[in-house]
């Protein structure tokens, strides 16, 4: 194997595959990345037995001499980022090495032999689900936050993906809060699915997804295939059943308040400096004269008020939260202002940005409150 690629290209592909590598002290090969080249392009692969990620490098390639291997992602991650020469030619060499030839410099480094790396699932493709990167990271973004631990409740451990009515709907729970998002008429089937995918899987996706480019999403029954430009991105799905969640969203409120977003975060950032020392328990009273009162209550260092401008309909009541998800979710909503709204103190929060719908999609999210 011998070819010459431009480095700005290999350290983009390498870039996103490593998100891919893990450290294994059992499966050493896990840790490393494929280096296929073939015939007009150089594959990137690497493969973590839950998620796979390739990289097709087809610009600015020169192919002399077909093969492959495989080396440390750590290492070449930190190799390529440190080469400065617009070009760099690589080399397998006899003795299981790859050799780097710059025009500066020479660097061989020794990897372990591709007929060992674990093998990509076979993937039925079918009919995909298309949509654009910018609504899926925004999807992501706001449900994952929500995600349970893995050793608590393995099925929610995930984001719940259903595409149902021409709706794509997100969604995703720790049993303590809720998060909804819906694409609006984003599917053009009336085919029925759903499936539900890893945090993990969906944090890398979040990471590596450009913005307005065309992605397509393979769905089958226990994995997911994603493609976009040049880049595969292949998953595990988690098995089980996702909780049957719209009930919990309540159908009406006897509070609701609507605050400047940026102020009330500014408001509960403050106050975590002292509800801190109490496990972040704050509680906001609703005022229709006043707007909002966020307080403490006593702790070990203090106690602090602070109140907030807001329009306030329905009855006054008071209400506790853990402060730190109401910050979550703040800050995943991009609108200016944000509604907050319950039936009582003891009922879910539901927290929404105004206005609700900007056309193309609903994003609702809901708290359970603490008692008082």
């Amino acid at each position: 194997m011998r070819f010459t690629v431009d480095t700005k290209v290999l350290k983009e592909a390498i870039d996103v595959v490593s998100h891919a590598s893990t450290v294994s002290n059992m499966t050493p090969i896990l840790e490393n990345i494929l280096i296929s080249a073939q015939y007009k392009k150089v594959v990137l692969t690497a493969n973590n037995l839950e998620m796979a990620m390739e990289y097709i490098i087809d610009t600015g390639v020169d192919i002399e001499l077909e093969g492959n291997f495989t080396v440390s992602a750590k290492f070449l991650a930190s190799f390529i980022s440190l080469v400065q020469d617009d070009k760099v030619t690589i080399e397998l060499l006899s003795g299981g090495s790859l050799q780097f030839t710059t025009p500066s410099s020479e660097t061989k480094v020794k990897g372990i032999e591709a007929s060992k790396f674990p093998l990509i699932p076979v993937f039925k493709a079918e009919q995909p689900f298309r949509i654009n990167s910018g609504d899926l990271k925004k999807a992501i973004d706001r449900t994952l936050f929500s995600t349970a631990e893995g050793n608590i409740r393995p099925t929610l451990a995930g984001i719940y993906l259903a595409l149902q009515d021409k709706n794509a709907v997100f969604a995703s729970t720790d049993s303590f809060r809720l998060s909804e998002y819906i694409l609006i008429n984003s599917v053009q089937s009336n085919d029925s699915t759903a499936i539900i995918i890893p945090s993990k899987t969906a944090m890398e996706l979040s990471r590596i997804l450009p913005e307005n480019v065309p992605v397509e999403l393979f769905l089958s029954e226990n994995q997911f295939l994603v493609v976009f430009g040049t880049i595969k991105v292949f998953s595990r799905l988690l098995n089980g059943h996702f909780p049957d969640y719209t009930n919990f969203f309540p159908k009406g409120y006897t509070t609701k308040g609507v605050v400047m977003r940026n102020y009330l975060i500014i408001a509960l950032k403050r106050a975590n400096l002292i509800s801190r020392e109490n496990n972040y328990n704050t509680r906001i009273a609703f005022r229709s004269e006043s707007g909002l009162e966020i307080s403490t209550g006593d702790t070990e260092i203090g106690a602090g008020t602070i109140r907030v401008i807001a329009s306030v309909e329905g009855e006054d009541a008071q209400i506790g939260l853990n402060s730190v998800y109401m910050l979550e979710v703040l800050g995943v909503i991009k609108e200016d202002y944000v509604s907050i709204d319950f039936e009582t103190p003891l009922s879910p929060i539901m927290i929404k940005g105004v206005p609700e719908t900007d056309g193309k999609s609903t994003y609702r999210h809901i708290i359970m409150p603490l008692k008082i």
